[in-house]
């Protein structure tokens, strides 16, 4: 997905990204805080970045090839 132009830095939805959804998160100035428009996941900035991390955390073996067990 494109990045928008406007504000700060979109990030990924941690609940769809889980889901294998690729959806960008938008940011409310107002209230200091990402949502999305297609799950209504809320959060601030160090919640949403903790559960990407766990994302990544997830999936960080996934181009390397295991051969022992």
């Amino acid at each position: 997905m494109a990045q928008g132009r406007k504000g700060k830095l979109n990030y990924r939805c941690p609940w769809c990204l889980a889901r294998e959804i690729d959806m960008d998160m938008l940011y409310d100035r107002d209230k200091d805080e990402y949502y999305c428009l297609r799950c209504s996941f809320t959060g601030n900035e160090p919640e949403v970045l903790r559960l990407n991390a766990q994302f990544r955390a997830k999936y960080r073996d996934r181009m390397r090839r295991i051969t022992d067990f």
